[in-house]
């Protein structure tokens, strides 16, 4: 049996979460960067690495959500495949119970040949 969509959909959910959770802790971070009141160029170090911090957190929250997008698409794919596969078992089915079936080898029971039977 092929990829199980629910599990994917499970880790596309996860993936979409983490990429909040990252944009969350960059505005945390930077939010925390403003507030240094102290002045200097040793806190306007700070609030640059800081600000670098949670530019990087954000980009990390790009590449999850770009992740989690990928992953959507090919279960999508993959679920539009399974459909098909048990379309044409069942289109064999019917030719079968109508005593129409041509005499030819059939794949098992959900695998990817199904896609190649030409009924």
């Amino acid at each position: 049996m092929y990829g199980d969509i629910e599990v994917m959909r499970a880790h596309v959910g996860r993936l979409r979460e983490q990429a909040g959770d990252l944009r969350a802790a960059a505005d945390r971070l930077g939010a925390r960067a403003d507030g240094v009141r102290w002045p200097g160029r040793a806190a306007e170090a700070l609030r640059s690495r800081i600000r670098d911090r949670a530019a990087a957190l954000r980009g990390s929250a790009e590449r999850q959500d770009q992740a989690a997008d990928v992953l959507e698409r090919h279960l999508l794919e993959v679920e539009r495949r399974k459909d098909a596969i048990a379309a044409a078992q069942r289109r064999a089915d019917a030719l079968a119970a109508d005593g129409a079936l041509p005499d030819m080898v059939l794949p098992a029971p959900g695998h990817k040949g199904w896609l190649e039977v030409s009924l």
